[in-house]
C-alpha cells in the first residue's frame, strides 16, 4: 500500500494530508471525496453533502478559481489545489459578509437555506470572471444548482445587485 501527502489550500491556509488505500488510522482513503474532508476533517460544514452525484450544487465550492461539484472530486486529485469554501468568503479581518452574501440576505434570496451556500459560491465564481453578466449568463451559471425551494428569482435579483454595484 503507497501512502503519499498530498496539499491542499482552503481558505488561505495550507493542509497537508496522508491519503492511501485501506483503512490506515489519520489516512484519507484514495476513494474520499472533497465534501467529505472539508466537512469530516476540517470541519468546513458550509458546503451540503447532499445528491453524491454532482446534480444538485449543495456541495459546490471554488478551485483554482472554478465553481466544482466537491462530491464528484476525489481529495487525492486535489493536491496543489486553492480551494475556497462559503466559510471564505467574510472578509477575514473585519469578518464582514462577502457583498454576495450580504445581497442574499438583502433580497431574501434564500428559503431553507441548504442550496445557498454552493449557489454563492457558483455565483461569486462566475462574479470573479465576469464582473457584469447578464441574466442569461447568470441563469446558464447557475443550471448545475437545484433549489427545491424554488426562490430562484430573488437569487438573480442579489447577483445583479452585486452585479450593477461592481463587487
Amino acid at each position: 500500500m503507497e501512502i503519499k501527502p498530498i496539499t491542499l489550500t482552503v481558505n488561505g491556509k495550507k493542509y497537508t494530508f496522508m491519503t492511501g488505500d485501506g483503512s490506515i488510522e489519520g489516512v484519507i482513503p484514495n476513494s474520499e471525496v472533497l465534501v467529505k474532508t472539508l466537512r469530516e476533517r476540517l470541519n468546513l460544514t458550509g458546503a451540503k453533502d447532499a445528491c453524491e452525484e454532482g446534480a444538485c450544487g449543495c456541495c459546490t465550492v471554488i478551485m483554482n478559481g472554478d465553481p466544482v461539484t466537491s462530491c464528484m472530486i476525489l481529495t487525492v486529485d486535489c493536491d496543489g489545489a486553492d480551494i475556497t469554501t462559503i466559510e471564505g468568503l467574510e472578509n477575514p479581518k473585519t469578518g464582514e459578509l462577502d457583498p454576495l452574501q450580504q445581497a442574499f440576505i438583502d433580497k431574501y434570496a434564500f428559503q431553507c437555506g441548504y442550496c445557498t451556500p454552493g449557489i454563492i459560491m457558483t455565483s461569486r465564481a462566475l462574479l470573479n470572471k465576469n464582473p457584469h453578466p447578464t441574466r442569461e449568463e447568470i441563469g446558464e451559471a447557475l443550471s448545475g444548482n437545484f433549489c427545491r425551494c424554488i426562490s430562484h428569482y430573488h437569487v438573480f435579483e442579489a447577483v445583479e445587485q452585486v452585479a450593477n454595484e461592481g463587487r
